[in-house]
This record gives C-alpha cells, structure tokens and sequence, in this order.
C-alpha cells in the first residue's frame, strides 16, 4: 500500500495531470520533496517547512508573464502580454513590500491579480490534499502559517498567497 501511495505521489508531482489531487498525507507529510524555487521570489523557506495544516484558506494574487500565455487557453491577463518572467518577478517584489509595509491585501488582490475570478469575488480558495489546484499552490498553502505571506511559482505564474483560516 506504501508503494501505491509513493507512486500516486510521484505522478501527480511529476504532472501526471493537470488538477490531480496530491499534497500531504494523513500524517502531514508530503511524498517527496517540493522542487527547488526556480525564482528568487519564492517563499523558499516556507516551502522547505513541513505542511502545518491539511485543510487551509488562502487569497491569492497572481503575476504571470507573456512566456505561459499559452496555459490560460486564450484567457490571459492582458497586463501579462508583454511582461517578462523578469519583469513579473520585479511587481511581485513590489507587491509584497507594500504588504509588508501593511497594505490591505485584499485591496491589492482586487487591483492587481491576474486570476479574475478571485480578484472580483474576493472569497478564499479551500486548499487541502485531495482540491483540484496546482501541487505548488497547494504545497504553499499548506504550510503558511495564519495571516502568513507567501509566494510560489506555478505555471500560471507566481501566486502571492495570504492564509486567511
């Protein structure tokens, strides 16, 4: 049974489908190790930390960049079209500076975040091990410790996340 759940995790790590369910274990544990930050602006020391819960609420904001617009089917922010991976990393940098200067996060969410749906609707995202959500927002997710900041990369771009519960 060991050997099935290690092989389900390393599937669903290495992309074995988009959306697939994955993350931590009943025990907390992830299977595996998360990938290194491919960016400076990750949140390396969160992601190298154990899962602190298996059943979050985070708000997030997305920055992407010109080079994934093909993984939005034609939907992609059109702020991102001319954006450089170097330039998205330069206003995420920004964004968390004003956070942690103590701006509203979700004033900045609704101006600023390239995922409409949860810029306009302002409601938090339930990550837990079996959501449907990308295995890097849900690795962050479950390892930001309450009212925590965080930044992952996924292939939508990078996702500054807040836990809100």
């Amino acid at each position: 049974m060991r050997f099935f759940a290690l092989a389900f995790t390393v599937l669903v790590a290495c992309g074995g489908a988009k959306g697939s369910p994955g993350g931590p274990s009943m025990n907390n544990h992830l299977g595996g190790d998360a990938p290194p930050p491919v960016s400076p602006v990750v949140s390396a020391d969160i992601m190298a930390r154990e899962p602190v819960a298996n059943h979050t609420k985070v708000k997030h904001i997305l920055i992407s960049w010109k080079d994934l617009a093909e993984n939005f089917d034609g939907h992609q922010d059109p702020r991102a079209a001319d954006r450089s991976k170097h330039d998205a990393e330069k206003v995420v940098e920004g964004l968390v500076a004003q956070l942690k200067a103590g701006a509203d996060f979700d004033t900045l969410m609704q101006a600023q975040s390239e995922d409409l749906g949860s810029a306009q609707s302002g409601h938090p995202i339930a990550v837990s091990p079996d959501a449907s959500l990308v295995i890097e927002f849900k690795q962050l997710g479950m390892r930001l410790e309450l009212n925590e900041i965080g930044v992952c990369e996924t292939q939508y771009g990078f996702h500054i996340m807040k836990r809100v519960e």
